[in-house]
């Protein structure tokens, strides 16, 4: 994975690591991120996700830039907006750049917000409550800032068709991230009763409907035809879902038998493992269900999933021309359908 995205990123012309750089070292930002070291010593979830803006190469924070500006540079200049290709800086119009720098704002406003705790639950292990709290109150307050500073650059980039479309993403996003929130997401708990059709609605809202949208922006910015700028939707659902997909399966493929990675009850192998033996039989399995997942045949149905939902975004990227960025994007879908 790390692999493919440096050599994308090379394509692209910058590292996207750098993408929101200037929003990240404002004064505003750089004055939160020295209020966040008082967390220090305490578990508060906002430390965790400063930290993966650092560290974390494996799941790649800066992904949906980086595919926002690989499916730009794929679809290349349209032939009906010839005034303002001057503009392009390696085959990517500015604009188009711009966009990519909101989509991770918006991402990774969403990602802060994600690390409010609910008070009520707090264990003494945890952390004072007045950290606690005040971790709260940061994660509310540096959420916030990012998404001001997305909506402010989505409005200057005078689109009203993306702006209707970046708006309607973030809408998606509160949708599937509140539905996220209203039921238990404790390790222990059963999962709801839902099929993989009813999981499938709710990851498009809270994963893959920003960076669908977002490809499509990026063909709407280029003045690209309907039928391309469904082909990048296409592209951004599909290779998000398998991305998804990737994920919630590491936990039952990792070849390491001393893996003790955490999983979700309501992760795509436990769903179609519920699906397939019955909702009786599942809660009688669920103090055993990593190993009766593993067993059954919910992962691979999910990997099955997974590639088929990377099959699709190929099938959307054969409208593009043959290009370096097109080649790119098809290996970020192949990196996160192959498995071990």
């Amino acid at each position: 994975w790390s692999q493919v995205v440096s050599e994308a990123e090379k394509i692209v012309g910058y590292p996207t690591s750098f993408m929101s750089l200037r929003c990240l070292l404002s004064d505003e930002l750089s004055n939160i991120a020295m209020q966040v070291r008082k967390l220090v010593g305490t578990k508060h979830p906002l430390l965790d996700t400063a930290r993966g803006f650092v560290y974390d190469s494996r799941n790649n924070l800066q992904m949906r830039g980086l595919v926002v500006l690989l499916i730009s540079k794929a679809a290349g200049p349209s032939t009906a907006e010839l005034s303002f290709q001057h503009d392009m800086v390696s085959g990517i119009y500015s604009s188009q750049r711009s966009l990519a720098e909101i989509t991770e704002l918006i991402h990774t406003a969403f990602l802060v917000h994600r690390g409010i705790v609910n008070i009520g639950e707090l264990k003494s292990c945890d952390g004072p409550l007045k950290d606690m709290q005040f971790g709260n109150k940061m994660a509310v307050l540096s959420g916030d800032f990012l998404l001001a500073n997305a909506c402010t650059s989505l409005a200057q980039l005078q689109n009203t068709k993306v702006v209707e479309l970046i708006s309607s993403a973030i809408g998606d996003l509160v949708q599937g991230i509140y539905y996220e929130n209203s039921k238990s997401s404790e390790e222990n708990c059963l999962t709801d009763d839902i099929g993989i059709s009813r999981w499938k609605e709710q990851v498009f809202l809270s994963h893959s409907a920003l960076l669908a949208k977002s490809c499509q922006a990026a063909m709407e910015l280029a003045k690209h035809s309907t039928e391309i700028q469904d082909m990048a939707f296409q592209y951004g659902k599909h290779m998000c879902m398998s991305h998804k997909l990737h994920s919630d399966l590491q936990p039952f493929v990792k070849e390491s038998s001393t893996d003790t990675m955490a999983f979700s009850l309501n992760s795509a192998p436990a769903i179609l493992h519920q699906e397939f033996l019955g909702r009786e039989a599942w809660l009688k399995q669920i103090r055993e269900l990593q190993e009766a997942i593993k067993a059954g045949k919910g992962v691979t149905s999910a990997i099955d999933l997974c590639r088929c939902h990377g099959n699709r975004a190929l099938a959307a990227l054969e409208r593009f021309p043959p290009s370096e960025a097109r080649d790119a994007l098809a290996n970020i879908v192949y990196a996160v359908t192959r498995f071990p």
